[in-house]
């Protein structure tokens, strides 16, 4: 079954990862998890301190080069009349000081108990969500 907006916005919101995905000018897919928090048509992302290979994040790159991006999640049950997806499409953009970084660690340390006392030290990827898409097996 279709979901609609507003069942697509709460069963994102709701999740506890979900797979974000850019691409720069060669258009080459990347996708990579993210921990995150949607408010209202915005979903934001930040990048923190856990081990990366480097700081210069393809994912940074990529939004510089074209903002458009793609997040996904999904509920995968071996019980399959419990499955669901929900894919949010729309535009990024990358946020390293001021009240959007601000209100959108508050969302993060809000959501996940590792960031209350590390909260995201590195940029914050705010998404503007244009469109929503969903499906259920069931309601």
């Amino acid at each position: 079954m279709r979901l609609d907006q507003q069942s697509c916005r709460e069963r994102l919101a709701a999740a506890r990862v979900a797979y974000l995905a850019t691409a720069g000018r060669d258009l080459w897919p990347h996708v990579v998890p993210v921990t995150f928090a949607v408010v209202d048509n915005q979903l934001v992302t930040g990048v923190d301190q856990k081990p990366k290979s480097t700081t210069s994040l393809r994912r940074l790159r990529n939004i510089g080069e074209n903002p458009l991006v793609s997040v996904l999640c999904d509920r995968y049950e071996d019980d399959w009349t419990r499955l669901w997806w929900v894919r949010a499409a729309g535009h990024a953009r990358i946020v390293s000081e001021g009240d959007t970084r601000d209100s959108a660690t508050v969302l993060l340390r809000a959501k996940y108990p590792q960031y209350k006392d590390d909260p995201p030290q590195g940029p914050i990827i705010v998404v503007a969500i244009d469109s929503w898409s969903g499906w259920s097996f069931s309601l």
